[in-house]
């Protein structure tokens, strides 16, 4: 049996940009993002994906209960937000004045922070 050889996907999204849901339940939202699984090719979006968590009490919440919680969406659901525009946008990669490779956005050209 051979083993198996898993190739990490080149992800385009980072932590703190700013993305919108283009697929899914969650269709429209936006949000900043929290966290990027790599490995699973998934996100995890501020205040979007929420679903009910029942907890048991603890020492955080004393009272236990159901909290609303983010889950993760998949990587491809999501797209980027241009900064100029406020459209969705790709992500392309380019050098800038310093000879530094930065990422920046297909429709308007902006580089992304």
């Amino acid at each position: 049996m051979k083993n198996k050889v898993t190739v990490q996907p080149k992800i385009k999204i980072r932590k703190g940009d700013l993305v919108k849901v283009i697929a899914g339940d969650s269709r429209g939202q936006e949000g900043k993002v929290l966290s990027v699984l790599i490995t699973k090719s998934r996100i995890l979006v501020e205040g979007v994906n929420l679903v009910s968590k029942h907890t048991k009490p603890n020492a955080a919440n004393p009272n236990g209960g159901i909290i609303k919680k983010e889950a993760a969406l998949h990587i491809s659901n999501v797209a980027l937000v241009d900064p100029k525009t406020g459209a969705t946008t790709r992500v392309g990669r380019k050098l800038n004045a310093d000879g530094k490779l930065v990422r920046v956005s297909k429709k308007s050209g902006e580089e992304i922070k």
